[in-house]
């Protein structure tokens, strides 16, 4: 008993001396390869999308540009077919109205003087050959009438037997009179008209420019008649169409200027924004690169604490490792999303990264635990979430930590959560860390077989561990090698395995009648043989997982 109980307590000294050891751990690379080759991975594809985005963007502001230019282009021949027509037609109507205006000023110098007299109209059928040769002068004048007010035809150069006859006075005619201002107008010659239009179609022309100009009285106060003057409208035809060529052609140079001024400055725009964006883009891939880098030296600073964590006590050496392969392992046989597996795969590893607030000894205690130390080691899951939750990448991971130790019937810690409001990491979290815990050599409860944990987990089911995750890890952890237990050291002298010994069924406070209070030494003396301790792991056990 002597030899086998030296020993013991030499090897538990040995693992303490490790504990306390002033020599910093070792930075171990974890199991968390995988996690960074996946985080530079994710980090790849986010630079890809990135890059995507700003081409999209990129292509997209080019299109507007496009699209700009097209709408400009569109506006601009709008704005110059509206001017131009605009400007012809004023062209137009000024040209008329000088044309109206010279040769009423014209006929009224010409025939005025032998026609009216004393206000009055005369009806005659002969004038002097010197009017008629004034007349033939202007060769744009082809037919002159004088009306006098109530309708008859005083006098007319062509057709002398309709002088002294009566016509109604309609049309532009009337209108003269009866307003005292000139009417004209450029008019065919073509099909039915009045009577006494009748031989101005005879004449051979297609249009002929229509003249009624009112003759006034002596004081101007009235139209006593009218003038009916018909010219050939080639000549302000002419006229006319020239500057209007004049106009569309000004008008053409000017907007396409202007086009071209606004094609050349959405040019510059354009290579601008090229430029900018490469800067940019650059500038975004320098600063993709500055923070992987920082995301990834964060996220090996956390693995150095993680495994400064386990390097407190030889016995969970890997645990963090195990409870990260395990619970990959459940979370493909529940067939979650790449998405939520990377949080789970985050969430096992870092799961006790809170228990670095928790002083050594604490953790490292051989008794039992009081109360108020109790309250302390249940602080872990709170203070890992808040640890790693000042780290982006690990932002989904961190309600994970921060449930991993909840109870679907409720009494488990930190807040309390039940059934379906765990959330489902969390839950595979949970039953991954009390599978390595009940499968690992512990110095306050032996190690269990596959089929004993396998047992105790469904002895959980619907109180401590969710139904569906209970079942689906006993259907892959029952010949994983993944959820396999470790490789332990060989038993210890006499050493037996205490039946009642379990790992999911803690009480949510420690028991003051706990054997484990009892030193090491007390036990080893009760019994002539070298037996390992009783102590149930209900005081304390979880929460050393």
């Amino acid at each position: 008993m002597g030899r086998c109980s030296s020993s013991r307590f030499a090897g538990r000294r040995e693992a303490r001396t490790q504990t306390i050891s002033p020599n910093p751990p070792k930075r171990v690379r974890l199991n968390h390869t995988r996690g960074l080759a996946d985080n530079d991975e994710e980090v790849g594809r986010d630079e890809t999308f990135l890059r995507g985005v700003r081409r999209r963007g990129l292509h997209r502001s080019l299109t507007l540009l496009q699209v700009f230019l097209g709408a400009s282009a569109v506006i601009l021949v709008a704005g110059a077919l509206a001017l131009g027509w605009t400007l012809t037609q004023a062209l137009r109507s000024e040209a008329l109205q000088a044309e109206r205006t010279s040769l009423a000023q014209y006929v009224d110098g010409v025939v005025g003087p032998a026609v009216v007299r004393h206000d009055r109209i005369i009806t005659t059928t002969k004038l002097s050959g010197t009017i008629l040769q004034a007349l033939r002068a202007q060769q744009d004048v082809v037919t002159v009438k004088v009306w006098r007010a109530d309708g008859t035809l005083a006098w007319t150069n062509r057709d002398p037997s309709r002088i002294g006859r009566r016509f109604s006075l309609d049309g532009d005619l009337g209108a003269a009179i009866r307003s005292n201002s000139a009417v004209a107008g450029i008019v065919g010659t073509g099909g039915e008209g009045e009577e006494e239009n009748a031989v101005e179609r005879k004449l051979g022309y297609s249009q002929l420019f229509q003249v009624y100009a009112p003759l006034d009285n002596a004081a101007r106060t009235r139209a006593i008649g009218a003038y009916e003057i018909y010219a050939d409208p080639v000549g302000v035809q002419h006229l006319i169409g020239r500057r209007a060529r004049m106009i569309w052609i000004v008008v053409g140079i000017v907007f396409l200027t202007l086009y071209a001024a606004l094609t050349l400055l959405v040019r510059g725009a354009s290579r601008t924004l090229r430029r900018q964006t490469d800067e940019l883009r650059d500038r975004s891939a320098r600063l993709m690169e500055s923070y992987r880098l920082l995301e990834e030296s964060a996220l090996e600073a956390v693995e150095s604490l993680n495994a400064t964590v386990d390097a407190k006590d030889s016995y969970t050496a890997g645990h963090s490792q195990r409870v990260q392969r395990i619970a990959l392992c459940i979370g493909e046989e529940l067939g979650l999303t790449s998405d939520r597996l990377d949080a789970v795969r985050f969430a096992g590893l870092f799961h006790d990264i809170g228990k670095l607030r928790v002083p050594d000894a604490i953790l490292s205690k051989p008794a039992a635990l009081t109360p108020k130390e109790y309250e302390v080691i249940r602080r872990h899951p709170e203070d890992g979430a808040t640890i790693v939750g000042h780290l982006g990448r690990l932002r989904e991971a961190v309600p994970l930590i921060r449930h991993h130790h909840e109870r679907w019937d409720g009494t488990g810690y930190p807040d309390r959560l039940a059934g379906d409001a765990i959330p489902i990491g969390a839950a595979i979290v949970g039953l991954a860390d009390a599978w390595d815990a009940m499968t690992t050599e512990r110095p306050y409860s032996p190690a269990l077989t596959v089929e004993e944990a396998a047992a105790e987990i469904r002895a959980g089911r619907g109180t401590q561990f969710s139904s569906e995750v209970s079942t689906r890890s006993s259907r892959r952890c029952g010949g994983s090698r993944a959820c396999s237990p470790p490789s332990r050291p060989p038993p210890r002298c006499g050493s037996q395995r205490p039946r009642d010994a379990r790992f999911v069924r803690w009480p949510t406070q420690p028991s003051s009648r706990s054997t484990g209070g009892r030193s090491r030494r007390s036990s080893t003396r009760r019994s002539a043989t070298c037996t390992r301790r009783t102590r149930s792991p209900r005081t304390h056990g979880a929460c050393r997982a």
